[in-house]
Formats: structure tokens, C-alpha cells, sequence
């Protein structure tokens, strides 16, 4: 698998990380099954957070790094400061330390390569948030630090405070971004990127670590007009613009020789700045797929034919 540097990381990223929300001790076997695959074909970048299964997903990354020793090799992104316990708002530095202290007791290491904050508020100012996790990369508990679900104005609000302060900036964000535009963000508080954001991406060069690349599974033959069992799905992308996209992800696929998931995978890790697609494949068949995604190279035209950018009904 490919591997990329970016500005103020020093190791190089697999260009898919695995999500691990739904990893736990309780799946052991499965889960460790799915990680040691990842990192054979090449991968090394997990994605973890505080609220994810109430602390499952870190315990269980925990235990796998120190049965496998293998955490110098681990491209760990961790995130907190996501709404919990009945507080809105969880950004402020005593949140996140709160977070972060039990992060680290989890995973069983002493630091984190990318910590990102899960949720923006915006009424704490920018220098407040830098500030604090500079003092945390100074203190060696965290390498780089980027933003979750933050409109692209704060990060560069926040950046040029760093800037200007001599301190570490965000490297990267993690908004969401597929084939299929969602009407409405799947859950509350959450960024999409819009026309705009994406050419804020594109001019800047600014990575981006999407999350629900492959639109929760829109792409992957379960979803039909007619299937409306699903209210979220539903709700956040049933319309005429992306049942067409899925038509054309399908009719490119069937030319190429690869399924529409697959295809819609594809036209994440060919837009034209750095991305790193977050993926969350649940077996061993779903990894099969999301890793062919990156035998396919697709042109600017496809790109813009799959997007609905232009009109004939074939390529």
C-alpha cells in the first residue's frame, strides 16, 4: 500500500487507515484477525477515539500493540473531546486532557502520533486550544495534532495563530467527504465538505483523513429507492443526484472490472490533493474490497462523469 508524508509528520501514512469503531476485547480473535491483515498488505494507520464503544476500540488496540510489540510501527490516530455525558460541549483543555489521560491508559502508550479533537466549539478561541496542545506536544504526550468535524475557517483561524506563536499547527482534518453529497450530515456537529471546502483542499494541498468515505455503504448494492428501511441512510443521501452517482459508479465498475463500493472508493483516493480515506470494513471480504479500490486509477474526466459534473449518460 502506498505510503505518503505529509507537512509536520514524520512518518509516512498508509494512504487508507482502518476505522476500529467496532473493535473490542470481546472480538479478539476477529478484531486482532482484521489488523494483522491490514498491516501485512502494507497499511499502518488506525483511527481510535475516546467514545468509541465506550473505550473498546482503545483497550482492544491496546492489547494487539503490546502482544504484537509493534508500536513504533503504528501510525496511531486518536481523538477526543467528542459530546458526552450529557455535555454539549467538550473542547475546552480540561475535556481533553480528561480524554486524553484515560486515551493513553487504554492504548497502553505513552504517546499519540495524531491526536485529533472529535468536535469544534466554536465560542473557545483558537489560541486557548493550540496552546493547550502544544504544552502536550511539548510534554511528548502527543507527536501532531489535527481537527475532526471543523469548518475549514476555524482551521485556518487556528493555524495562522500558530504561525504567528511559533507553535505546531493542525496537519491535517478528518471532515467527511464521498461519492454520494449528503443532504444533511449523518450526525450532529459533524463537517462535510462542501464545493468550497474542496477547493480550499485543492489550492492548499491540506490533507484530508475523511470519515464515511464510501457513504456508509450507499455504493454497495443494499440501497435502493425502494429501500427505505433505513431512515439515516434516507435522511442523508436518498435523492435523484446520488442514485444517478451510484448508477455511474456501476457502469464505470462493470468497464473496469470492479465493483460500484469499490469505485466510489476510488474517486476519494484519485481527488487531487492529499487523502487518506478512512475505512471500516467488518470482515475479511469488506477489506478485500476497500484495498482493490486502489488498483483504480481514474481519469479527470471520470472523475467529473461519476460526479455528475457533466452530462452525457455514458462515458
Amino acid at each position: 500500500m502506498k505510503r505518503i508524508k505529509i507537512p509536520g509528520v514524520d512518518q509516512e501514512i498508509s494512504q487508507l487507515i482502518l476505522g476500529t469503531m467496532m473493535y473490542s476485547p470481546a472480538s479478539f480473535d476477529h478484531s486482532t484477525e482484521m489488523l494483522d491483515t491490514f498491516f501485512e498488505v502494507g497499511g499502518n494507520a488506525l483511527d481510535t477515539a475516546h467514545i468509541y464503544g465506550g473505550g473498546n476500540s482503545q483497550k482492544l488496540i491496546g492489547l494487539w500493540m503490546q502482544e504484537r510489540g509493534n508500536r513504533d510501527e503504528v501510525f496511531l490516530i486518536d481523538k477526543g473531546g467528542h459530546p458526552q455525558g450529557g455535555v454539549p460541549r467538550r473542547v475546552s483543555p480540561e475535556y481533553v486532557k480528561q480524554d486524553l489521560d484515560e486515551n493513553l491508559v487504554r492504548l497502553q502508550t505513552d504517546y499519540i502520533d495524531l491526536y485529533m479533537l472529535h468536535r469544534d466549539d466554536v465560542e473557545i478561541p483558537v489560541s486557548t486550544i493550540i496552546d493547550y496542545l502544544n504544552e502536550e506536544i511539548d510534554a511528548g504526550r502527543i507527536r501532531a495534532i489535527a481537527a475532526s468535524n471543523w469548518e475549514p475557517q476555524r482551521i485556518i483561524e487556528a493555524n495562522t495563530y500558530a504561525e504567528e506563536h511559533g507553535l505546531s499547527g493542525f496537519v491535517a482534518c478528518s471532515n467527511n467527504i464521498s461519492l454520494a453529497v449528503p443532504m444533511e450530515p449523518m450526525w450532529g456537529g459533524c463537517v462535510c465538505v462542501d464545493d468550497d471546502a474542496r477547493r480550499w483542499h485543492v489550492e492548499n494541498q491540506f490533507p484530508l483523513m475523511p470519515w464515511s468515505s464510501q457513504a456508509r455503504g450507499f455504493f454497495s448494492g443494499a440501497f435502493t429507492p425502494e429501500n427505505r428501511d433505513n431512515g439515516d441512510m434516507v435522511r442523508v443521501y436518498y435523492n435523484e443526484d446520488n442514485f444517478e452517482r451510484l448508477a455511474r459508479a456501476k457502469q464505470l465498475g462493470e468497464k473496469y472490472g470492479f465493483s460500484a463500493i469499490q469505485v466510489s472508493l476510488a474517486y476519494c483516493i484519485n481527488l487531487p490533493f492529499p487523502i487518506f480515506p478512512i475505512v471500516g470494513p467488518a470482515n475479511l471480504v469488506e477489506m478485500k474490497s476497500s484495498l482493490g479500490a486502489l488498483n483504480l486509477q481514474l481519469s479527470h474526466d471520470e472523475m467529473a462523469w461519476l460526479n455528475l459534473k457533466t452530462e452525457q449518460t455514458k462515458l
